[in-house]
Parts: C-alpha cells; sequence; structure tokens
C-alpha cells in the first residue's frame, strides 16, 4: 500500500498542522528600491489607461441607429481614446464617417486587434508640436477644421480628449487680430518657463489658439458632441484640460488680467498678447465663449480617466507587493517642483524617525499625485545647459535632502514621474534617488547643486543612472511621486 494511502485517515490532523508552517513561511521577498518603485509607476500607468475607459464610455452613449459618427481625438492619449473609441462602436456594429487623430506621433505603438484596424483607416492621423506649436500644429488644426467643415446637422460626434491638445493642434484664433503662428509660439513659450500651473496658463492660451476654450463645441453646433476626457489637470477642471475645446470659458478678461500681474506672469508674456488682453478686459475685442452660451447645450462632457486611477493602482500594488503601510496623500502635488521635493523627502525622512521598536522594521509607502512647476529666473528663457522637467527637478532636491540627513535616511527612496512618459524636453519619464544619488552626481564629475539651481536636473541624474525611461505610455494624468521606506 502506498504510503500516502496508510497516512488518509490522519490526513485531518496534519491539515491544522500544514496551516501552521504556511503562516511560519517567509514572505516572498520585497525586491530591491529601484525595481520596487519602477513596478509601482508601471501598476500607475496601467491604471490609468484610457483604451478600456473609451470603449467603455462608447458602448453606453445614446447614438441613434441612423446618425452618421464621426471621432476627433486630440492630445497625448488621442491615439487609445480612438481605439477604444472604435472598439467601443465595433461593439454595437456602428461603422465611422470619419474624423481625425492629432498626437505628438503619427504611429501608435499600439497592440490592436485586425478587427478594428480598417475602421481605424476611416480616421485621418496628424502629429502635432509640443509643447511649443509650430507647423506640425498648424497642420493639425487645419485636419480638425476639415473634419468639422464635413460634420453635418444631427451627426454625433465623440470628441476625445486629452493633456497636451492646447499646443498639438494650436494655431491662432480668427478672432485674435494681427496674431501669427510664431506669436502663438512665442506665447506658449513664455508662460512654460513662467511658473505658472497649467490651470492658469491655459487660461491664458485658450484666448489665443483656434479650438480652444469652446470653440470646437460651436464648430459643430449642427451635431450632437459626446465630449470624453482623459484628465491632466488638478481637480479635473474640464475647462482647463486641453484648454477645453469643447467647454466655454469660466474666466473673463477682465478678471484674468489682474491675476496675471499679481502673479509676475504678465510681464513674462509677449507684447502682442498683452495688447489683445487688454482690449478684451477693455471691451474692445470679443470675449472667449462662455459656458452659459446655448451653442453648448448639443455637448455632453464627462472625464474618464483621471490622475486618481493612477494614484489608486499604485497603492494597490504596493500592498500586493507587500509593504506594510501604504498612504495615499490626501493633497494633490503642486507648487515649485524643487521646494515639493525638499517637503516631499522631508516628510518620509519623519515618518522614518518617528518609527519606534516593531514600527522600524515596517516598510512604508506614500503617494502623492498632481503636478509642480518650474520657474526660470531673469527673462523666463532656459539657459542652453538647462535640460530637465519638473519631476528630474522634484527628484534632485530630494536626493540633496536625504543626502544632507546621512546614512540613516539610507532606508528611503523617491521616484518621481509622469505619467506620459516624457518629463519635460527630454527622454526620461522622471528619476529615482535614494540617500546615496547626491554623491554618486559629485563622484561622476558634476556639480549636483549647481545642476539643480540651472535646472539642468536631466545632466546630473544621468551621470548617476538614476533617470526613469519608460517611452511614450499611451496615458497622460499629470504626474506621480512614490515614496518608499524599506
Amino acid at each position: 500500500m502506498p504510503f500516502a494511502s496508510l497516512l488518509s485517515p490522519f490526513s485531518f490532523l496534519l491539515s491544522p498542522f500544514s496551516f501552521l508552517l504556511s503562516l511560519l513561511s517567509p514572505l516572498p521577498p520585497i525586491p530591491s528600491p529601484r525595481r520596487l518603485l519602477t513596478q509601482l509607476f508601471e501598476a500607475a500607468v496601467a491604471g490609468a489607461q484610457p483604451r478600456a475607459a473609451t470603449r467603455d464610455a462608447v458602448a453606453a452613449l445614446e447614438i441613434p441607429p441612423a446618425a452618421a459618427i464621426w471621432v476627433i481625438a486630440l492630445g497625448k492619449a488621442a491615439h487609445a481614446m480612438a481605439a477604444g473609441a472604435v472598439e467601443g462602436l465595433a461593439g454595437r456594429q456602428r461603422d465611422l464617417a470619419g474624423g481625425v487623430i492629432v498626437a505628438p506621433s503619427a504611429t501608435s505603438g499600439l497592440s490592436l486587434p485586425r478587427a478594428i484596424e480598417p475602421a481605424l483607416t476611416h480616421l485621418r492621423v496628424v502629429a502635432g508640436d509640443h509643447p511649443i506649436p509650430g507647423a506640425r500644429s498648424l497642420a493639425a488644426a487645419d485636419a480638425i477644421g476639415e473634419t468639422a467643415a464635413s460634420v453635418r446637422e444631427g451627426d454625433h460626434v465623440i470628441v476625445l480628449v486629452s493633456g497636451g491638445g492646447t499646443s498639438l493642434a494650436a494655431a491662432p484664433a480668427p478672432d485674435v487680430k494681427d496674431f501669427s503662428q510664431d506669436d502663438l509660439a512665442e506665447l506658449y513659450a513664455s508662460l512654460v518657463t513662467s511658473g505658472a500651473d497649467i490651470t492658469a496658463i491655459n487660461a491664458v492660451r485658450k484666448r489665443f489658439a483656434r479650438w480652444a476654450g469652446g470653440r470646437l463645441a460651436l464648430a459643430l453646433a449642427q451635431a450632437w458632441v459626446h465630449c470624453l476626457i482623459v484628465s491632466d489637470v488638478v481637480g479635473d477642471d474640464v475647462a482647463s484640460v486641453s484648454s477645453g475645446p469643447c467647454v466655454g470659458d469660466p474666466v473673463t478678461a477682465r478678471d484674468l488680467v489682474p491675476r496675471l500681474e499679481r502673479s509676475g506672469v504678465w510681464a513674462r508674456i509677449p507684447d502682442a498678447a498683452r495688447r489683445h488682453l487688454s482690449a478684451v478686459a477693455s471691451g474692445d475685442a470679443p470675449e472667449t465663449p462662455k459656458p452659459h452660451d446655448p451653442a453648448f447645450a448639443h455637448v455632453a462632457i464627462r472625464v474618464i480617466v483621471s490622475n486618481a486611477n493612477a494614484v489608486s493602482a499604485a497603492a494597490a500594488a504596493a500592498r500586493t507587493a507587500g509593504i506594510d503601510e501604504v498612504t495615499v496623500a490626501e493633497v494633490p502635488l503642486s507648487g515649485e517642483a524643487s521646494i515639493a521635493g525638499v517637503r516631499l523627502a522631508s516628510e518620509l525622512m519623519a515618518r522614518q524617525k518617528r518609527a519606534r521598536g516593531a514600527d522600524a522594521r515596517k516598510s512604508k509607502c506614500v503617494i502623492w499625485g498632481g503636478e509642480t512647476t518650474v520657474t526660470f529666473a531673469g527673462s523666463g528663457t532656459p539657459s542652453e545647459e538647462a535640460l530637465g522637467g519638473r519631476n528630474q527637478e522634484l527628484a534632485l532636491a530630494a536626493a540633496r535632502s536625504l543626502d544632507d540627513d546621512g546614512e540613516q535616511m539610507s532606508r528611503i527612496a523617491i521616484l518621481a514621474a509622469g505619467t506620459d512618459g516624457r518629463d519635460g524636453p527630454t527622454d526620461a519619464a522622471g528619476a529615482i534617488v535614494d540617500g546615496t544619488t547626491w554623491r554618486a552626481v559629485e563622484t561622476a564629475g558634476r556639480d549636483p547643486a549647481a545642476d539643480l539651481a540651472s535646472h539642468a536636473a536631466h545632466r546630473a541624474l544621468g551621470a548617476a543612472g538614476a533617470l526613469l525611461t519608460t517611452g511614450p505610455t499611451g496615458t497622460n494624468v499629470m504626474d506621480i511621486v512614490i515614496g518608499l521606506i524599506l
């Protein structure tokens, strides 16, 4: 008789013993800080992917069987959202009349089912410029205009909006006199380096861009518009995402100009832009379309993905990885990047110092979501040496704080990255730093303090091997910062 058969009558005695052994067995080891942070960031990006969310939202739209359907996808997530829309329509056996995709690249990089590829050929693809609009953005704006002109009364237009669209399809608005594409580029460049947050920046840009501030919805006034949004702004303000192409502008120039003067942004923007804003404020030039305009009655707007999705997914992944204590910050990340880096590092160091006894051995994770800013001094024009982004600057500032506190902070590591996979004018999404990073920059022959002061964080972090490079992610829901205490 097999030995197992001899034991079978006593298996009930072995079961409790096996259960106790399982409790005593060690848990799978937590990966290295860099590897774990990378995995958590990947989980955040996966949690904010817009394709499935767009597919489900489009599948639920109420569109009459005989209505022609158009798609206009605009922003960094345009390819993924367009693919999701086509999938949602295919599930209802609905075809596209046509449309356009305006994205940073003409290629999507997506793996698509063959069944939807023919439908996507009905959508023209145009690559625009970002963050400063140029000739490609002008062509993209024209492509949107051609699609809008083809829409007929009673048609349904699915407008898919994600961050970056303000620049990708930027051309001068026709109601702004004597304002060229070069003037628009100069305005955008001055705003990007002003240190203003994205809401303030878009409050200005929407007054000069052809499809911003609700102007796209007005051009589609004869149709029914379903606007689905992947939000890249704090508070998911639909009037700010890509400068609200289907949303009336709630801000008047009379209120905006004093705000710009108080913040110092007014002095940074070009004279031509100041003249136009002053003319609108005094009533000598027309205001932007306002939310109460009856033309917006045909528009339905819904946010389908936001930064909260990314943060929640990262938190869930941290718990699954075995982190003992996972905290999601309640206050959105904002403010000057270098100052935020010091503040977040200080919060993590304080948590470690407060830990006593058994709590001191617990692994901890804190997750922040939002978006910081970088202010360039003087004229607001970056020097040739300056290269980086808000996340890299935040990370380098945090690395200095960790270094200042010495060896006792060796258990702390921080990731700061943009969910779109690109931080500033670089190929990096952000960076991962710890208590050794600052010294590693020095060992590599660079002065990290000088790099931080001159906004050259990319060069410093690259020298230390601290950059995080992911490539385009297909989504764009602001930034995420993850702090680990292991």
